[in-house]
């Protein structure tokens, strides 16, 4: 793997940034999150970025659910706060039970 461009080291901070504030939020309010992780492909940044909250079980998950949109606007507004625009919020945050390693 080759090492990362410096445009790819901004965009990871950038992402790591949010990503880590997001999570830090995400514990207090949501019950049963258990971590944030994102995906990025960097040569189609910011269109391929996709986090994910990742809940402990389904419960937690479906109580969850009827906040996506709220935590899809404050991902698009934390990115726009760093000067990354996202075309579509819904296609970039999703709430699932899977973890980093499935």
């Amino acid at each position: 793997m080759k090492p990362l461009s410096a445009v790819q080291r901004k965009q990871q901070a950038v992402v790591f940034s949010v990503a880590d504030t997001l999570e830090a939020q995400g514990r207090e309010e949501l019950q049963g999150m258990v971590q944030c992780w994102f995906d990025l492909q960097y040569h189609h940044f910011p269109d391929s970025l996709l986090l994910r909250f990742q809940f402990d079980d389904e419960a937690a998950l479906a109580a969850a659910e009827p906040e996506l949109k709220k935590w899809q606007r404050r991902l698009s507004a934390a990115l726009l706060k760093k000067g990354v625009v996202l075309k579509d919020v819904r296609r970039h945050l999703i709430f699932t039970l899977d973890g980093p390693e499935d």
